[in-house]
């Protein structure tokens, strides 16, 4: 049994993902916990969509440069070779499809690649960001969230209910439990979380998946 908590299982396998030199933007939440995660030897160049690439880790208390702050509105470090550019350059880049991979939370993620992110109906109405620029224009999308919310209800579902911030935009889903992949046939079951086997992610699973006949546990 792994001794990593649920969110380091979901970002350490993320960050097994990239390769040297990879531009990747990350989301607020457990997305930002994937660069401690990335192996060495690994450089992975971190964009910010209001305007960094390149950003390293948070600012040391009296150090803050005022000019150094990052899309989740925190004061950031530049890492030697980075830089910063206005919005306009900045989703150029993700428009553009210069973005290797964008790793998002989710609130509701289905088995056609669609992804609900930004509010739940009723409830207050945070802003959809760049969310919406970032699934659509970045070469890779992966969604980063535990199996299930917080009322036990699963978050890999049949079809989501909630507004949509993409459809049909998402290829990868790490959760705790697993690693799914969104094809053209339907959500494929690729690897099971550490000490989880197919039968538990099928059973905590709304959504029909695929289950290979052989499915091997997150080398982490």
């Amino acid at each position: 049994m792994s001794q990593l908590g649920p969110k380091d299982i979901i970002t350490k396998r993320i960050a097994l993902m990239f390769k040297d030199g990879d531009l990747v933007n990350l989301g607020v939440g457990i997305p930002g916990l994937v660069p401690k995660h990335v192996p060495a030897g690994v450089t992975v160049w971190l964009h910010a969509e209001n305007g960094i690439i390149g950003s390293g880790p948070p600012a040391k208390p009296g150090k803050e440069d005022p000019f150094f702050v990052d899309a989740s509105k925190l004061h950031c470090t530049i890492l030697p070779g980075g830089c910063t550019f206005d919005t306009t350059l900045s989703f150029g880049i993700i428009r553009g499809g210069h973005l290797d991979y964008t790793v998002l939370g989710a609130l509701q993620v289905d088995i056609e690649g669609n992804l609900a992110n930004w509010m739940v109906p009723g409830g207050p109405l945070p802003g959809m960001g760049g969310a919406m620029d970032l699934v659509t224009g970045a070469k890779k999308v992966v969604v980063a969230t535990t199996h299930s919310s917080k009322d036990g209800s699963s978050k890999i579902m049949k079809r989501c209910t909630f507004p949509l911030t993409g459809v049909k935009v998402v290829d990868y889903i790490v959760t705790e439990l697993a690693l799914v992949e969104i094809t053209p046939e339907g959500a494929v079951l690729r690897e099971t979380g550490p000490g989880v086997s197919a039968e538990e992610v099928v059973r905590l699973t709304d959504a029909p998946l695929i289950v290979p006949k052989s499915v091997p546990q997150m080398a982490l």
